[in-house]
């Protein structure tokens, strides 16, 4: 992509759709992983990301895949509007089958707001990921990944400051 220098890419969700953002995301780390490069793709302020739908469709359909859960035995639906980003990244790669897929996950880090040290100018080595691919104008209708995660039970202090 840049050079041939592992590179970290950070990409701001606020505003992008979040299943544009993970198959970007995904197909980046996978390139590099099949490369042997130690790409790294920091994602901030995933409580920002959008999914596209009626809202009440889409609570309608993350209730359903949290419902699934079973307190011991799994599948293990995360809550948290960090944790859903990392899971539909984690989707779109070969994790279970290929040593490339679990390599492209654990260079994915996915964080609540934005880092200090990640404000102002990024430190070396960290580069401002390209969204203009996949940036598109707000849906008519959509909804934050921040409420979603609030509407599951999460302790939505956590990203909003306080205001509930």
């Amino acid at each position: 992509m840049l050079s041939l220098a592992d590179t970290t890419f950070v990409f701001d969700a606020d505003g992008l759709i979040m299943g544009r953002l993970a198959s970007a995301s995904a197909d980046i780390l996978l390139k590099a992983a099949r490369e042997g490069r130690d790409d790294k793709i920091i994602i901030i302020n995933a409580e920002k990301a959008i999914v596209s739908g009626r809202p009440r469709s889409v609570l309608n359909t993350y209730h359903k895949k949290y419902e699934l859960n079973h307190a011991r035995k799994g599948p293990f639906y995360p809550r948290m509007p960090d944790m859903i980003l990392k899971r539909a990244v984690r989707g779109m790669l070969p994790y279970q089958k290929k040593s490339s897929g679990r390599r492209a996950l654990r260079n994915l880090r996915v964080e609540i707001g934005c880092p200090s040290h990640l404000t102002g100018d990024l430190p070396d080595g960290h580069v401002q990921g390209d969204d203009s691919k996949f940036r598109r104008d707000l849906p008519e209708r959509f909804i934050r990944l921040g409420d979603i995660s609030a509407d599951l039970g999460a302790p939505a202090h956590r990203w909003s400051g306080g205001e509930q």
